[in-house]
């Protein structure tokens, strides 16, 4: 992944929490949050990013420079459009997802705090 300084919805840009790398087997991955749709209709999504590297990744930024496939994009677990949230149906989640993503939208196209923006492929 290539890491931008400015925000372009068109470069499909993903921003991660750096602190969130987890090891399982070779399969690595970070949590992340991005936009999708358009500049005037964009909505919020809340997920991950995920690949398998050998060697492991000695941190989330080794782990973000070495991604380089990334045709599948990140695994959406929650999406806000500003009127309706969609994703996982467990009361925490529910909770928790909305508590980044409705302020996410409200500073577009801001990262939100805890979050390294913007990486694209």
């Amino acid at each position: 992944m290539i890491r931008e300084d400015r925000f372009l919805i068109s470069h499909r840009p993903y921003a991660v929490d750096l602190s969130s790398l987890r090891i399982n087997g070779h399969w690595a991955r970070v949590d992340a949050v991005w936009f999708r749709g358009t500049k005037s209709a964009p909505t919020a999504h809340i997920g991950f990013l995920h690949t398998i590297q050998d060697p492991d990744p000695i941190d989330a930024t080794e782990f973000l420079c070495r991604y380089s496939d990334g045709r599948y994009g990140g695994n959406c677990l929650g999406r806000w459009d500003g009127e309706r949230y969609w994703g996982e149906q467990v009361l925490d989640i529910m909770n928790q997802h909305p508590a980044i993503l409705r302020p996410m939208l409200d500073n577009y196209p801001a990262a939100p705090d805890g979050y390294d923006g913007w990486w694209r492929f």
